[in-house]
């Protein structure tokens, strides 16, 4: 079965061949409508859907090869030329090679039996068809441009097929295109009327890229209104020029010894400058006398390089920008005007603000569902970070609007945000791209009811029936809705009344787009956490932690979405304790705030238990001096009452359990007088009261932690530098590397004092 648009193809062998007959009589009639073009697109669907490589009948083929030679609509040719390229000669391999008696030979007539060549023999008898068309006058621009690309094809594959001859004849005609051509304007068709005659301007010379004219031979960078065709059979030289060189130019030639080829590369310079202006350089050999032409050529580009074209080009693509800015349908185009101005407006000292505003603010803004231009966007971003970081300071100023292109289309953005992001974060903009990235389901909720509220207005049905649509058109909720959508930063970090702004937006939940959104932000998070902790910023970092203990209760609710979340929240603010121990003696308040509130530990508890083990962990003097016994006690005794509230009633989690023991145990080794207030618990643990625990494997998780506890602290200063070990003792971990010979040791002394 084939699908073409409309109609699927379900074909037999017998209707096949039914349908190259009828294809056939088609191409016996004089003219060739669309029922021919429409029987041709089939056909070569049908011959490129299938696996095998199948053989036309003979007729047919020949028809076909007749129209592709001789037809002068483009449409045919190139229908007729595809199909027989998905098919094989009717004789044998070779046989197309019988068409050198038409002249010109047509481009796709000349690339289909490129793409049915077989052998080496088969390339050289097409290089020579090809070659021979070169020798003389071209009847056309197109009979000698399609030439250059198809002989690049050949020497890529096998330069082996083209003979000495071959590669003297093309040499001598790259000398010419490369360095005679024409140094005047290639004339533009007149469009007729009135002022055609010879009071019509005549094409001028060409000029060089700061606007003089040019005094010297014409290259890739001369500037014209139009080219002639010996000026297009120059650029096309110059695209081959290289690979043809490094192909047939780098062999030692006759009985030149390998040193002597070596010293010509080495003085090749100086060989080339000297026989260039000297009239012997016309009695070189074809080969030779190339090469010195094509250094002649690359000296003049180094030399054209050296022209400033910015400041001539700057009014018109200022006045281009103005012309365009305003029209979102031409937004595409803005992108390489924004490259323009990024690569040269400090040169040119050009004032670039209102370009920024309008690809970075305005097009995400307005332009947020077009996918084409939310690629090109991130790529342009992509492929310039580093300069618009030195050159552009506005750039992380419009992250809110560039956030829209992945709140609307995550699934397809996710990757290139995750190379995007990192740019983003700075110092001044880390703590509201933390809360906007939090809130990119929201914001995805808010735009999808923006274009439902532009789509279908109150009196139309369709605009009627969601609350969430009804709240957003209400001027009571429009600030919310307004913070959400802006499209630039600075306005607030997040919003006072965001869990008013959840319960507006409750049924987004369960929409596809929503939900697709949602799922990107802890990749997000990984990114952004993990660029964040590179800025030695400790008050911001303190800041972070305030914002993950409260944005842990302020989430939408989305099936998965808050677990997921708390799982990065708790990852990361392990590791920023790790690497700034004293932000938990800096947010110790808060921390313990957060630890003291039991109704935390049903709702977040694998947050719950990552900041009981920081507490326990990092209050310390040896992390931090301003740790006080004051503090260590208030500590101690807030995270008591919790673990006596959980156990007296209810059911806890034996994880939650543990932690909290383990921080207790650890505070105590670093106060003494608290040894017996934790020891009295673990000895009642010891007694088997644990009828809070709710199964037998729970029982021995705990009771096992208690007894491992309990006999610490009866030597307190070993519970302490087991508990709270020094650097030293736990970098580098010796006990843990499996390479070292400590832990074999440490097992086998286990196993000798071990009761039996």
């Amino acid at each position: 079965a084939y699908n073409t648009g409309s109609r699927s193809i379900i074909i037999g062998e017998e209707e096949l061949q039914k349908f190259y007959c009828r294809i056939t009589k088609q191409l016996m009639g004089k003219e060739h409508g669309h029922d021919v073009i429409d029987s041709l697109q089939r056909l070569h669907l049908i011959m490129a859907s299938t696996k095998y490589t199948r053989r036309l009948p003979v007729e047919l083929h020949d028809r076909l090869l007749s129209l592709c030679v001789s037809s002068s609509v483009e449409q045919l040719t190139v229908l007729t030329s595809a199909v027989l390229r998905e098919t094989l000669p009717p004789s044998g391999p070779g046989q197309i090679y019988t068409l050198h008696d038409h002249s010109p030979l047509p481009s796709h007539t000349a690339a289909l039996m490129l793409s049915q060549a077989e052998s080496k023999e088969d390339l050289s008898a097409l290089s020579s068809l090809l070659l021979r068309s070169l020798e003389g006058r071209p009847a056309g621009i197109l009979s000698h441009l399609h030439t250059l690309p198809l002989l690049n094809t050949i020497i890529t594959y096998c330069p082996e097929s083209l003979t000495e001859d071959h590669v003297t004849l093309l040499s001598k005609r790259l000398v010419e295109w490369l360095r005679y051509a024409s140094v005047q304007q290639g004339g533009v068709a007149s469009s007729g009327g009135f002022f055609t005659g010879p009071r019509i301007r005549q094409p001028g010379p060409v000029v060089e890229l700061d606007g003089c004219v040019c005094g010297d031979f014409f290259t890739v960078l001369c500037v014209s209104q139009a080219f002639s065709d010996d000026q297009w059979m120059n650029l096309y030289s110059f695209s081959l020029l290289r690979h043809w060189l490094i192909t047939y130019h780098n062999v030692t030639d006759g009985n030149n010894s390998t040193d002597a080829d070596d010293r010509s590369e080495v003085d090749g310079s100086v060989v080339s400058m000297v026989s260039a202006t000297s009239s012997s350089s016309r009695l070189l050999p074809p080969k030779e006398r190339l090469r010195e032409k094509s250094f002649q050529y690359c000296q003049r580009l180094i030399e054209q390089s050296d022209r400033r074209c910015v400041y001539r080009a700057f009014p018109c693509v200022k006045s281009l920008f103005g012309r365009l800015n305003s029209d979102l349908s031409c937004s595409r185009v803005l992108l390489p005007i924004a490259q323009f101005y990024l690569n040269h407006g400090e040169t040119a000292a050009v004032d670039s603000e209102c370009v920024w505003r309008c690809v970075f603010g305005v097009l995400p803004a307005e332009c947020f569902n077009d996918p084409y231009l939310a690629h090109e966007t991130l790529s342009f971003i992509r492929a310039n970070q580093l300069q618009l970081h030195s050159s552009v300071p506005l750039y992380t100023h419009y992250f809110p609007s560039l956030l829209k292109f992945l709140a609307w289309d995550s699934p397809g953005l996710v990757s290139d945000y995750v190379d995007v992001l990192p740019s983003l974060v700075t110092a001044g903009t880390a703590v509201e791209l933390l809360h906007s990235l939090l809130d990119l389901p929201c914001l995805t909720a808010a735009l999808t009811l923006q274009l439902r509220s532009a789509c279908f207005p109150v009196s139309e049905p369709g605009g009627r029936g969601l609350s969430s649509l009804e709240a957003f058109r209400s001027p009571a909720h429009r600030g919310l809705f307004l913070f959400l959508l802006r499209g630039e930063a600075g306005s607030g970090d997040t919003m006072d009344r965001l869990s008013v702004l959840h319960d507006l937006l409750m049924e987004a939940a369960d929409w596809s787009r929503v939900i697709q959104s949602a799922q990107s932000v802890p990749v997000l998070l990984h990114v952004y956490f993990n660029t964040v902790t590179t800025i030695s910023d400790e008050r911001l970092l303190a800041q972070l932690v305030l914002v993950l203990l409260e944005r842990s209760s302020l989430l939408l609710n989305i099936p998965k979405y808050t677990a997921e979340i708390h799982r990065v929240f708790s990852h990361h603010l392990l590791k920023l304790c790790k690497l700034h121990p004293s932000l938990v003696v800096d947010q110790s308040r808060e921390l313990l705030e957060f630890a003291g509130t039991t109704t935390n530990i049903h709702s977040k508890e694998d947050l719950y238990t990552h900041v009981v083990w920081v507490l326990g962990e990092y209050l310390s003097v040896s992390f931090d001096s301003r740790c006080s016994v004051d503090l260590v006690t208030s500590c101690f005794e807030a995270l008591e009452a919790v673990l006596f509230e959980i156990t007296s009633s209810g059911s806890p989690s034996p994880r939650v359990v543990t932690s909290l023991l383990s921080a207790l145990a650890k505070l105590a080794s670093r106060s003494h007088d608290l040894i017996p207030r934790v020891s009295l618990f673990l000895s009642k643990l010891r007694s088997g009261a644990v009828s809070w625990c709710g199964s037998e494997e729970d029982v021995v998780a705990v009771v096992t932690r208690g007894e491992e506890l309990w006999s610490l602290l009866k030597l307190p200063s070993v519970a302490l530098s087991v508990l709270t070990p020094p650097s030293l003792a736990t970098s580098p971990r010796w006990h843990r590397d499996a390479n070292a010979t400590l832990p074999p040791r440490l097992r086998t002394l286990t196993g000798l004092t071990h009761t039996r």
